[in-house]
């Protein structure tokens, strides 16, 4: 007995995007590319698509479409023009209003519209008057001030322990006790400005460091300021060299007894 060979064909198909040989059984996906026919595997659909390559049978037949649609608009309009049919008038014309605020359309709609119908158009709010617009900004204005600007205390201790509670609401005293931790308690001293009413100077000083904050009664709001600071105490005044109030662990000052 004889034996017989038995061979297949199979034509070698090769990706054009990766360029991989198809396996038996797997399916090459047809695109057009700068006028040619290019044969993709379907790992590689996704990328020939973003590289601007249409697959074959879908781009003719979309423009194909397209073409007919308007030729079929533009034969209708051509007939309609030659056989003197007047013109649609707008939902103006038709209501007896002037031809110069609603003029006639121009030429026949296409196909599935509606030449009556028009698009819902809304006038924009007008904007306020000038005197009410700078009447507002000026209650706006006085609101603002009455609400940053206090009565300031005439008594000087009143004004003093006044800045302190200003002082302790602000951050100014963690700083106060971080430098205590390493440098000790320091010397504090709190006197009014001698020239601003409303201006009280905090001075919390080490032998090493020395801090100046400023608070303005008048405007609490702002907060504490600082204003100066150094590295020795003879920078600083006789007065503020002499302690009239004391820190506690937390940095907090208060006026000594």
């Amino acid at each position: 007995m004889s034996r017989k060979q038995i061979t297949t064909r199979h034509q070698a198909v090769s990706c054009d995007v990766c360029g991989r040989t198809l396996l038996r059984g797997e399916h090459a996906e047809p695109f057009l590319a700068g006028g040619s026919r290019r044969l993709v595997c379907e790992l590689c659909t996704q990328r020939a698509t973003h590289e601007g390559w249409i697959r074959e049978g879908v781009g003719g037949a979309a423009n194909g479409h397209g073409t007919g649609r308007e030729r079929r608009g533009s034969l209708l309009r051509r007939l309609r023009r030659r056989e003197g049919t007047p013109r649609p008038a707008t939902r103006a014309t038709l209501s007896g209003s002037a031809p110069e605020a609603a003029p006639l359309l121009d030429e026949w709609p296409d196909e599935g519209t509606d030449p009556i119908a028009e698009p819902a158009y809304s006038e924009p709010a007008p904007s306020p008057p000038p005197a009410k617009a700078k009447a507002s900004r000026l209650e706006s204005e006085i609101e603002r001030v009455n609400r940053t600007v206090h009565a300031v205390p005439t008594n000087t201790q009143m004004k003093l322990e006044r800045a302190l509670e200003i002082f302790n609401r602000s951050d100014a005293p963690r700083k106060v006790a971080g430098i205590a931790r390493s440098l000790g308690a320091p010397i504090v001293s709190v006197h009014p400005s001698m020239t601003e009413g409303a201006i009280v100077s905090i001075v919390v000083a080490w032998e090493l460091c020395w801090y100046r904050y400023e608070v303005d009664l008048a405007d609490e709001a702002s907060g504490v300021r600082l204003v100066a600071q150094g590295a020795e105490l003879e920078e600083l005044a006789v007065e503020e060299q002499t302690a009239n109030a004391a820190a506690d662990e937390r940095g907090g000052l208060v006026m000594a007894a």
